[in-house]
């Protein structure tokens, strides 16, 4: 998982496939138990996909611009655009389902 913020995110997020981001802080436990989840995910699927962190307290403009309310929320892009969001901690397989549907 590749950590970033305000002024790298635009550049990390896949243009073609598939990207997931996970936008949290260093505070939340929820996002704490995510995290390795989403690792593993990252080494399940390897070139498929992406995966990037936001920490919302250190990158407010890319949290606001895609409005994230809670944490975590993880947003799934498809070819740089915004396709899905899931909000709160999940098990791996919510985010397993939601990935086969754009990979």
């Amino acid at each position: 998982m590749l950590a970033v913020n305000d002024v790298t995110f635009r550049n990390n997020v896949r243009q073609q496939g598939v990207t997931l981001v996970d936008f949290g802080a260093t505070w939340c436990p929820p996002c704490k138990v995510l995290k390795p989840i989403l690792d593993e995910l990252g080494g399940d699927y390897g070139e498929k996909i992406t995966v990037l962190e936001v920490d919302c307290d250190e990158s407010p403009h890319v949290a606001s611009e895609y409005g994230i309310m809670s944490m975590p929320t993880v947003l799934v892009f498809h070819n740089g655009e915004p396709v899905e969001k899931l909000i709160g901690l999940r098990p791996k397989s919510a985010y397993e389902n939601l990935l086969s549907k754009y990979l």
